[in-house]
């Protein structure tokens, strides 16, 4: 049996999974949904880059998990890979979700096209937080209006230092056994941060042909690929 760790991307939490989980249990897995602090229920604790780090350790942690697989998807590939380092070998994969790499002593605004300028601007303009996104910004994703609908009404504004505060890497992310998953609808190639990972022996490649949100768009069929990334650590 393996123990899957579940974290969705921002503005999200622990509910977003709701669809991919069963399907993990089916095939015998433990399944550990999480809500990083400052989101959903959690909104109200502060929350910092560090904290969202502590929180993915304290559930391996909490739970003495063992034969972990961490899932991140888009933001909370920043936190989970640093987590990643930190259980050792409790770790047996980590799988990251058309999803951000940190990258040491940047921030995942650092990440962004223009240097975070924008996403600053964003935050500084809405009391620190990162506002929730209109419907219209999931369009062509291949999600339905009722998926898109879904991920509105549970969205919760992000907290910002999150997204400002730098990565700390205590070594090279080659050395992880990681698959990336690429969704294809986001853009075909990924990114040059993780192309450079790719190359590292201990890193594969999978893809899915929907949008940014597979959890949504496309449950069953990211559940089964989780489920074939981590089927070499569950032999």
């Amino acid at each position: 049996m393996l123990n899957f760790v579940l974290v969705a991307g921002a503005r999200l939490g622990a509910w977003a999974w709701a669809d991919v989980t069963p399907a993990l249990r089916a095939a015998g897995h433990a399944v550990h949904p999480l809500t990083l602090s400052g989101l959903a229920e959690k909104r109200d604790v502060p929350a910092g880059q560090r904290t969202h780090v502590e929180d993915v350790v304290a559930e391996v942690e909490r739970h003495d998990l063992r034969r972990v697989v961490l899932v991140g998807h888009s933001y909370a590939g920043v936190p989970v890979g640093q987590a990643a380092q930190r259980i050792g070998d409790r770790l047996a994969r980590l799988v990251l979700v058309d999803a951000a790499v940190p990258v040491d002593g940047r921030s995942f605004a650092d990440g962004w096209p223009d240097g975070g300028t924008s996403l600053r601007a964003a935050l500084a303009a809405n009391g620190g937080s990162w506002p929730c996104a209109r419907p219209e910004h999931f369009a062509g994703h291949g999600l339905t209006a009722e998926q898109t609908a879904c991920i509105v009404a549970g969205a919760t504004p992000h907290p910002g230092a999150t997204l400002t505060e730098p990565a700390t890497l205590t070594g090279p992310l080659t050395t992880l056994p990681t698959t990336y998953v690429k969704c294809l609808l986001a853009g075909e190639e990924p990114d040059e941060d993780v192309a450079d990972l790719l190359t590292a022996e201990p890193w594969q490649l999978a893809e899915l042909a929907t949008g940014h949100w597979p959890m949504f768009s496309r449950p069953a069929d990211l559940a089964h690929l989780l489920l074939t990334a981590a089927a070499p650590a569950a032999q």
